[in-house]
């Protein structure tokens, strides 16, 4: 006897070459039927068109454009930082170089001298209430002991044996 063939029942999704696929393969792949593994590795790749040129590239990585050239062209019109709204770390750092300049550069409690690790502390508490009146120069030792001291858990706990 020679090769025994089935009839073909269903054709590739792919290549639409007739192929035979038995019937509980058909439901549960849903229908899906592929002559081989390559027509499998097609169906499963994931295309998206350049923005560009329109030409499909794999759909991964957020990838936009197919080529260096693409991307360039697609950022042509783009203006980076160009009028950028308000930063935040920005505007704190003006702050802190106005008050080194009005107020000296030393702790406004305990007169610590070094600049590079002062800190802007807001006397309300309201981040959001930036008048120089309102804010002062102090270390971080004098911060902790602004913010943290009350809360500390070492309150009322007697240190003296």
């Amino acid at each position: 006897m020679k090769g025994y063939t089935r009839t073909p029942n269903i054709t590739c999704l792919i290549c639409s070459k007739s192929i035979y696929r038995r019937p509980n393969e058909l439901i549960k792949t849903k229908g899906h039927a592929f002559c081989s593994i390559i027509c499998y590795g097609k169906f499963c790749r994931k295309e998206s068109p350049c923005l560009m040129c329109g030409k499909p590239i794999m759909a991964k990585l957020n990838k936009k454009t197919c080529s260096r050239a693409c991307a360039n062209k697609h950022r042509e019109g783009i203006r980076y930082k160009m009028e950028r709204p308000h930063d935040k770390v920005v505007y704190q750092q003006g702050l802190k170089f106005r008050l080194l300049k009005q107020r000296g550069g030393k702790c406004e409690r305990c007169n610590y001298p070094k600049t590079e690790i002062l800190v802007v502390h807001h006397k309300d508490k309201d981040r959001e209430h930036n008048d120089l009146d309102n804010l002062e120069l102090i270390c971080p030792n004098c911060h902790y002991e602004e913010h943290y001291l009350e809360k500390s858990w070492l309150n009322g706990y007697n240190l003296q044996h």
